[in-house]
C-alpha cells in the first residue's frame, strides 16, 4: 500500500473518532476505532503522550501495528488497553475490515436494564430496524477486554452479526469500513434510546408485522453509510473539528 494512501486511510480512522465523540456517543476519554491494511496489520486509534480525548484525535494518533501487538508502540505511543477487543474480532472475522468500540449512554441504561431490543419501528430509521429484527448479542462482562482469551469469548458473542452490546460497559460494531461501522454505532445507538424511553413509558408495542417488513428495503450504501459519513464530517467542519492533522 502506498505511504499517500495509508495517510487518508489514517484521516479517516481519525475522522470517525472525532464523529464518535461529537455526536455524544461515547464517555470523553474512551473509545477507538482500527481499519484492517493487510493480512495481520490494522491502523488503530492509540494514546499518545498529548493525549486529550477521541474528540480531539488526530492522524498521529492512528498507528499502523500488527494484531499480535501488545503495550508500547513507539513514540510514546501505546495500544489502547482493550485492543484485543479489535485482534480478536479481526481474527475471527475474516469478512470483516473495520471494527469500533465505544461507550454509548444508551447503551449502559439499555444493556443495565435488560430492556428488551425488538424490531418496534420500521420506516422511522430502516437500518436500526434491520438490526433488532436480526438480534442483538450480548456480551454480559462488564470488566475490560483486555486478554486474548475474553477478546476472544467477546468475538464469540458477536457471531456473525455487525453489532454487540457489552453489558455496563458499551458497544463494539463491525463492518467493511469506518463509515459502516459507524452508520451501525448511529444505527444501534437510536435502537436502544427508543427501547429505553418505552419501557419509561411503560410501553410495549407490538413488532413490526410481516405485511410493513416488504416495504423496509436496505437502500444501500451510498445512502446508508456514504451519506452519513459526509453528513457527520460536514457537522465537524462546522464546528471547526475536521482538521486532523
Amino acid at each position: 500500500m502506498m505511504a499517500d494512501e495509508l495517510d487518508e486511510l489514517r484521516r479517516t480512522v481519525a475522522l470517525g473518532c472525532r464523529i464518535v465523540a461529537a455526536a455524544g456517543l461515547t464517555t470523553p476519554l474512551l473509545g477507538h476505532i482500527s481499519l484492517r491494511v493487510g493480512p495481520d496489520r490494522v491502523l488503530v486509534r492509540c494514546r499518545g503522550p498529548q493525549e486529550r480525548g477521541l474528540l480531539f484525535t488526530t492522524v498521529s494518533d492512528v498507528r499502523l501495528v500488527s494484531l499480535d501487538d501488545e503495550g508500547d508502540v513507539g513514540d510514546g505511543y501505546r495500544l489502547p488497553n482493550e485492543y484485543r477487543i479489535h485482534a480478536e474480532i479481526l481474527r475471527a472475522r475474516p469478512d470483516i475490515a473495520s471494527v469500533l468500540h465505544a461507550h454509548p449512554r444508551s447503551a449502559l441504561l439499555g444493556g443495565l436494564a435488560e430492556v428488551p431490543i425488538r424490531p418496534i419501528f420500521g420506516a422511522y430509521d430502516i437500518p436500526a430496524f434491520r438490526l433488532a429484527d436480526g438480534g442483538v448479542p450480548v456480551y454480559p462482562h462488564a470488566g475490560l477486554v483486555r486478554t486474548a482469551a475474553a477478546g476472544g469469548e467477546l468475538a464469540r458473542v458477536l457471531g456473525g452479526s455487525a453489532v454487540v452490546l457489552l453489558r455496563g460497559h458499551g458497544v463494539a460494531t463491525v463492518g467493511q469500513d469506518v463509515p459502516q461501522v459507524l452508520s451501525h454505532l448511529l444505527a444501534l445507538d437510536e435502537l436502544l434510546r427508543v427501547s429505553v424511553e418505552l419501557a419509561q413509558l411503560g410501553a410495549a408495542p407490538s413488532a413490526v408485522t410481516e405485511q410493513d417488513r416488504e416495504h423496509l428495503p436496505d437502500l444501500g450504501a451510498a445512502f446508508n453509510e456514504q451519506l452519513l459519513w459526509r453528513h457527520h464530517v460536514g457537522l465537524l467542519e462546522l464546528q471547526g473539528l475536521a482538521d486532523v492533522g
